[in-house]
């Protein structure tokens, strides 16, 4: 089962392994650490599946909205190097619990949903996704 949430969420036992997918874990000015995100909020830290720094600034200063942002991260996430990580989380996922962990407080937006949906098309009929 493969979940998603906020990472400023509390930890519940139905999370499985819990695995950050943040590219950094500080407020938005992107230097001061954020002060409810401890090592104790998280599991694993998967960097790699995070949004690249770019893009992140792109939607926070507005230059790209929703739509681009959404288009843009499934173009990263598709590369061949992160595509392979997107593939063994999938298959882990098939195997134990796991949530997705970003900043956003509700899933309607957010690229761990992106994320989870685009794990799910590895096995969409095994691979459950729920968002909370």
């Amino acid at each position: 089962m493969l979940y998603t949430k906020s990472i400023l969420k509390a930890k519940e036992p139905l999370d499985g392994i819990r695995i950050s997918v943040m590219s950094r874990h500080t407020l938005n000015d992107g230097k001061t650490p954020h002060p409810n995100i401890t090592k104790d909020s998280y599991d694993e830290w998967l960097k790699i599946l995070a949004p690249s720094d770019g893009l992140v600034g792109d939607y926070y200063k507005r230059i790209l909205g929703r739509d681009l942002f959404s288009i843009y991260y499934l173009e990263e996430i598709r590369e061949s190097e992160k595509k392979i990580e997107v593939e063994k989380l999938a298959m882990r996922a098939l195997e134990t619990d796991i949530t997705l962990l970003c900043i956003e407080i509700e899933p309607e937006f957010c690229h761990r949903k992106l994320l989870a949906e685009e794990c799910r098309s590895y096995f969409p009929n095994r691979l459950q996704v729920i968002h909370k």
